[in-house]
């Protein structure tokens, strides 16, 4: 299994660049960003991770202060303005997938669709939709895995797929439901994403054999470290590897 280490929650003592070297050091075999590649030099950052060997295996459009807003009214023009952003990004860094984040507060399901529509004709990535729960933005416009899941059959293209953050499914229905949901709907997801409940920390060794036994390659680690992370991944791996008898 590749390991990705999320930018926007660890090595979160570093400057943006030098999380990108110290994931590397770690030994991740890439990484996944939140929106802030937007906002560094698009060409330099693909310097670094052709200098580290790393893989990149999404990013955001621009969180802001709403958490996105594909599915906020009256702001379309800023939606099209940050889903050029995310794809220019992810042109330059080679990402494989954009994740459009709805927005919270006074959203709307056909704004929200509308322009994942938009969306697709805007970029030839994977487009990630992800499923938030309560506990962390209780007002986001996907709290559940069934509210992505609705989103994704509407949109009838293979080309959006549905971000599983264990953190977030697991909020919602628990540890046993979101295992079940796992493999029952892993055809229809394409990424996943592993911190543990409820403290958000370390992903526990479960989470991340459950993920692989589902057939899961690549696991993006959204978490907030407790120890280092460079032996937090040592544990990860050390749980993964075959038992000596």
């Amino acid at each position: 299994m590749k390991f990705l280490a999320n930018m926007g929650f660890l090595f979160p003592g570093l400057a943006f660049p030098d999380r990108i070297r110290a994931a590397a050091s770690a030994g991740f075999d890439g990484v996944e960003f939140h929106d802030e590649v937007q906002r560094h030099d698009l060409s330099a950052i693909a310097d670094l991770l052709a200098e580290t060997g790393l893989l990149v295996g999404g990013l955001n459009t621009r969180m802001g202060t709403t958490a996105g807003c594909a599915a906020i009214p009256d702001a379309q023009a800023e939606f099209l303005s940050d889903m050029r952003g995310a794809q220019s990004a992810a042109e330059a860094v080679d990402a494989t997938a954009i994740h459009v984040l709805a927005g919270r507060g006074a959203t709307d399901r056909r704004v929200y669709l509308e322009n994942l529509r938009r969306a697709l004709d805007l970029t030839d990535r994977q487009i990630l939709i992800e499923p938030i729960c309560r506990e962390a933005i209780p007002d986001y416009h996907l709290n559940t895995l069934i509210d992505a899941l609705d989103v994704q059959a509407a949109l009838e293209s293979d080309r959006v797929a549905i971000m599983f953050d264990w953190y977030h499914v697991v909020a919602e229905i628990g540890y046993h439901d979101a295992c079940s949901a796992l493999d029952r709907h892993r055809a229809r997801i394409g990424h996943i994403q592993a911190a543990s409940f409820p403290a958000r920390n370390e992903p526990e060794a479960l989470l991340v054999q459950q993920s692989l036994k589902a057939g899961f390659k690549m696991l993006g680690l959204e978490y907030r470290p407790t120890m280092s992370e460079k032996s937090a991944l040592a544990l990860i791996k050390g749980e993964l590897e075959p038992r000596v008898s």
